[in-house]
């Protein structure tokens, strides 16, 4: 059985979706301004490898925490919202069927715990 990575074209794919997904995440006004000052090839690197490792494919990711990188940032939910929606859009984008793109929201969801606020959250 393969991987989502594999079914959704590897590591070309992957980099691609995250290119994307950084063009989309960077004209939200929203969320661009947590961005600022951001190493954007860095980033998207680690991204790719976050994607990678949480979708089955052979990397495997080397950064911070979710807690770590986001602490202090004040990510509200609806931050959050805003950047799973812009991944689902560049996983459409990209050809992705719906079902594969739902399977990798609900496995990214959880991680709402770690990336939002806790003050952000209890408002």
């Amino acid at each position: 059985m393969s991987t989502i990575y594999e079914q959704i074209g590897g590591h070309a794919a992957l980099v691609a979706v995250v290119d994307d997904f950084y063009v989309r995440v960077l004209g939200d006004e929203t969320l661009a301004p947590f961005f600022i000052g951001v190493a954007m090839p860095r980033l998207k690197g680690h991204q790719v490898e976050f994607f990678a490792s949480a979708l089955g494919g052979p990397m495997e990711y080397r950064g911070r925490s979710m807690k770590d990188v986001h602490r202090g940032l004040g990510v509200e939910q609806a931050h959050f919202d805003g950047v799973a929606a812009h991944l689902s859009g560049a996983l459409v984008s990209a050809g992705v069927p719906a079902e594969t793109v739902s399977t990798i929201i609900d496995t990214i969801a959880p991680l709402a715990a770690d990336i939002v606020s806790p003050t952000a959250a209890a408002s």
